[in-house]
């Protein structure tokens, strides 16, 4: 589908779940009561980790206190299809519980893609890789720039490059991120290595609770290792034992050197005697 350019779009887009909400204000009939097995996912949703103790309790809060915000759905002809609110349905569902109050809208895929999109950044539900997949997204459907987007959604553009950088990790490295082993911090001082070193570092952060300081440490040492001493011939100490050699062999005996070192050797008894007369 063609990409819909910045004008309407994710300006106006960045406001319309919330303006759903306040329509449900104004308007309490355009809520409704749906079953829930009636309610399919989103299959734009751009998270795929969901924590299930954390589910659980949400579920037992929606159960006991009720549903403080509807989730929003679009009615297709096998039911209805999420567009916003997927914890919110997973928590019913796990729980068991058979409706759910629902916002009903009219939406296409182009929309619900976007509205999955948005609604999970706004909401800080995502975890980094979901996040950077997220805005690589929004900027490809768009066809807008780090900058424009960073203006509309009200982050960094530093943040958004950082976070777009950690898809250029290894899997292995993505999923460590994605499954807590590691954090944001140490994945963003990995990006540049490659998947040997990658691996290894984090094999690392893993066994000796390595901080990030230590990371950054540990890549420098990496990539700038201690060069070998190298000793000037001028700072060499050497012996000129010629002249000695030559006296010594005068006598008879036999001598061994080195550039700081001689070694006399005696065959007898006798030979250590003579020597020791000449002093």
């Amino acid at each position: 589908m063609k990409s819909q350019k910045l004008g309407r779009g994710l300006g106006a887009l960045l406001g319309e779940i919330d303006e759903a909400y306040e329509n449900e204000i104004a308007q309490k009939d355009s809520v409704v009561e749906l079953q829930t097995k009636d309610i399919r996912p989103n299959p734009y949703q751009p998270r795929k980790h969901f924590d299930e103790v954390s589910l659980y309790e949400l579920g037992e809060s929606i159960k006991n206190d009720g549903l403080i915000q509807p989730i929003i759905v679009t009615e297709d002809v096998d039911g209805y299809v999420l567009i916003a609110g997927e914890r919110r349905l997973r928590a019913s569902k796990l729980l068991k519980l058979k409706t759910i109050r629902a916002i009903v809208l009219n939406s296409d895929e182009h929309k619900m893609r976007q509205f999955a999109l948005i609604e999970n950044i706004q909401r800080d539900e995502l975890n980094s890789i979901e996040l950077a997949h997220a805005y690589g997204e929004l900027l490809k459907l768009h066809d807008i720039t780090q900058d424009e987007l960073a203006n509309k959604i009200h982050k960094s553009r530093t943040h958004i490059t950082n976070t777009l950088r950690l898809l250029q990790l290894s899997s292995k490295t993505q999923k460590a991120l994605i499954e807590k082993k590691i954090t944001t911090g140490h994945a963003k001082v990995l990006v540049g290595l490659d998947e040997k070193e990658q691996q290894l570092i984090v094999d690392s952060i893993i066994g000796q609770k390595l901080s990030v300081r230590d990371v950054e440490a540990t890549i420098k040492n990496l990539k700038n290792p201690k060069k070998e001493i190298s000793v000037k011939k001028e700072d060499i100490v050497t012996f000129d034992f010629s002249v000695l050699n030559q006296k010594l062999s005068s006598l008879g005996l036999k001598t061994k050197n080195s550039a700081k070192s001689l070694i006399i050797e005696f065959d007898n008894e006798e030979q250590v005697t003579a020597f020791l007369k000449h002093f």
